[in-house]
């Protein structure tokens, strides 16, 4: 049923003869944050591809997961997390993954604070403070958060707050603000705040990258067209630099990666 589902939103609308393939992608950045930085992507996989890529984008994690389930999203970039949620419901190919500035399918978690805050200087210190966290299901901003804070002896109880905020940027901002004294979250998000008065107090070992993924039934043949797409750049090249530049490391702007059906399993 999923895939008459996806082929009755692939029929909705076309443009220039084109069918619609809609990309969801989980909600690292609030929805006009995410739209700045993932339709350019949309608009180039559109023109080298048979299809008319558009946005899908969810309030929460679980709306991705959700898109590719019911068929109203032909293919998402998920977290790890979500990765193996989705999994338990339904069968799903991870296809590609972002790479990072050294070329690797990886990324990291980074524990912040405000620049100006002289008392935390390492996890142990959160001890006693508040910290905000991403989303329930997040890998970089709460799974692995609350696995390094295990290993430094920090328990949430030992805290004296914590809260799950729904995007990554909000978690940067409300550290910022003063409203936390600590967050965690993915290093793209951090590495874009730390100008702005934020400090790093941890780095985690890498990730496995974010994966792109599609519903095992995907014809090889629209699977095939992205990772033709997606591969044929390479961010050394300064005309492709041009193109995939301002779409974010974890949208792809070093180039991409393929990737096995046990990305997910590595965290």
């Amino acid at each position: 049923i999923p895939s008459l589902i996806r082929d009755a939103y692939s029929k909705e609308k076309e443009y220039n003869g084109k069918d619609v393939r809609y990309f969801s992608f989980i909600s690292l950045y609030n929805p006009r944050e995410m739209y700045e930085r993932y339709q350019p992507l949309m608009d180039y996989l559109s023109a080298n591809s048979p299809y008319r890529f558009e946005l899908k984008l969810g309030k929460n994690y679980r709306d991705v997961v959700t898109f590719l389930k019911d068929g109203s999203a032909h293919i998402a970039l998920l977290g790890a997390t979500t990765c193996i949620e989705a999994r338990k419901e339904f069968n799903i190919i991870p296809i590609l993954a972002p790479l990072n500035s050294l070329g690797e399918p990886t990324y990291r978690t980074i524990f912040i604070t405000r620049a100006d805050n002289k008392e935390i200087k390492s996890l142990h210190d959160l001890k006693g403070k508040s910290l905000a966290l991403a989303s329930r299901l997040s890998t970089s901003g709460n799974l692995v958060p609350l696995y390094y804070l295990y290993k430094a002896g920090v328990r949430l109880s030992d805290l004296s707050k914590y809260i799950n905020l729904n995007y990554h940027d909000t978690v940067a901002r409300e550290v910022l603000k003063g409203s936390y004294d600590a967050g965690a979250v993915i290093d793209t998000v951090a590495m874009g705040y730390q100008e702005k008065g934020l400090k790093f107090i941890f780095i985690s070992e890498p990730i496995p990258g974010l994966p792109i993924v599609v519903p095992s039934d995907t014809a090889k043949e629209f699977i095939d067209t992205v990772k033709n797409a997606l591969l044929a750049l390479d961010s050394k090249n300064l005309g492709h630099k041009e193109i995939i530049g301002k779409w974010g490391e974890e949208g792809g702007s070093n180039g991409f990666s393929e990737i096995n059906t046990n990305h997910c399993d590595k965290v």
